[in-house]
């Protein structure tokens, strides 16, 4: 099999020649996992390919105007969220530092610039899908039609569960302008990849470690209506949805199945009713499955021997009945030794065999 075969397959809960995987990971981590492999620091795609990496990204070209001008201390993006760079011991992140909309009013919020579905170029993604025509092609990403989270970063995650909880007008109204913007994208690059595109890839974090973040009547009646639209026009594409939800969220996931999304991605095992032999229980052959293997586990703070075993584990509870890919729960982390993510791809290969 092919990856695209290979990846339909599994998620269609058909026995692959092997496991599929995918990668996910920080910057450090790439790096050295580059050099491990004698790759240029450029060379994204020879590491996909070292990995054996079955999953490859699409997605139109921005070519508007820069809408939102950097800081002295931050940098800015196009939807006006602004981050710093934060170092820790094993590297550092472009973190989260100001939060520019959280005091707006419907008004300012209908004026904050905000990028334009037209100002982008979606010729490119013909030419993508074609480079990718052996692998499972995704649009979209973990931050499609979410709510919570990247209207958090412009209006600060408490505030926006407070919008929700009052439907607080403005709130409201960032919410649905910044969906409208995403789904009108999305429609465009789905059309521009004529057939060739097999995923859409949607996110939305419904958890914490110990249990919801939301209530499930919060979730029903502001979330799931907005991303059901998006899932709509996956159907309509006649492709897959994946869903990304970190943290305990499978207290969601009947919901997922009654709204047409058929993979659910992060899965972390650590968090509460989400371990691979719950999971497996309730939804095996209803969903499928994309993560697992913790990057606060084994991952991190084990052994190379340690990241074999688990693999493993997980893959004696996933793989029957099919529906299972290999992938980090959310990027891996810079704190992981690079022998122990050499050793979950090797494992996975190894021991992902039908």
């Amino acid at each position: 099999m092919n990856s695209k075969q290979r990846v339909l397959a599994t998620f269609n809960h058909k026995n692959p020649d092997r496991v599929p995987v995918d990668y996910s990971c920080n910057s450090d981590i790439d790096r050295r996992l580059k050099a491990h492999f004698g790759l240029a620091a450029d060379d994204g795609e020879g590491l996909k390919l070292a990995l054996g990496v079955d999953f490859r990204s699409v997605g139109p070209k921005y070519t508007g105007p820069r809408l939102h001008a950097d800081g002295p201390n931050y940098k800015a993006d196009n939807w006006g969220m602004r981050r710093r760079w934060v170092e820790h011991p094993t590297g550092g992140y472009w973190d989260y530092c100001d939060w520019p909309l959280r005091n707006a009013t419907v008004a300012e919020i209908d004026a904050w610039p905000m990028p334009d579905p037209a100002d982008y170029d979606y010729s490119v993604v013909a030419e993508q899908c074609r480079t990718y025509a052996d692998y499972c092609v995704c649009a979209g990403g973990a931050g499609t039609g979410d709510i919570i989270n990247s209207n958090g970063m412009l209006r600060t995650m408490e505030q926006v569960l407070i919008d929700m909880a009052c439907d607080e007008p403005a709130g409201l109204r960032l919410i649905d302008r910044r969906t409208d913007i995403l789904l009108e994208t999305t429609r465009r690059t789905l059309e521009a990849g004529n057939g060739k595109i097999d995923l859409l890839w949607l996110g939305e974090d419904l958890g914490t470690q110990r249990g919801p973040t939301i209530s499930l009547a919060m979730f029903r009646k502001h979330i799931r209506p907005r991303m059901q639209r998006f899932v709509d026009l996956a159907k309509k594409f006649n492709i897959l949805s994946m869903m990304h939800c970190c943290g305990s969220s499978s207290w969601a996931f009947e919901d997922f199945i009654e709204m047409g999304i058929r993979v659910v991605d992060t899965l972390q095992p650590e968090a509460a009713d989400m371990s691979p032999a719950y999971l497996k229980k309730r939804y095996g052959g209803r969903l499928g499955f994309h993560g697992m293997i913790s990057t606060a586990g084994p991952l991190a703070y084990g052994t190379a021997d340690d990241v074999v075993k688990c693999v493993r584990e997980t893959l004696a509870i996933m793989m029957p009945g099919s529906g299972y890919c290999v992938a980090p729960t959310h990027a891996i982390q810079d704190n992981s030794p690079t022998e122990n993510v050499v050793a979950m791809y090797a494992a996975a290969r190894e021991y992902g065999k039908y």
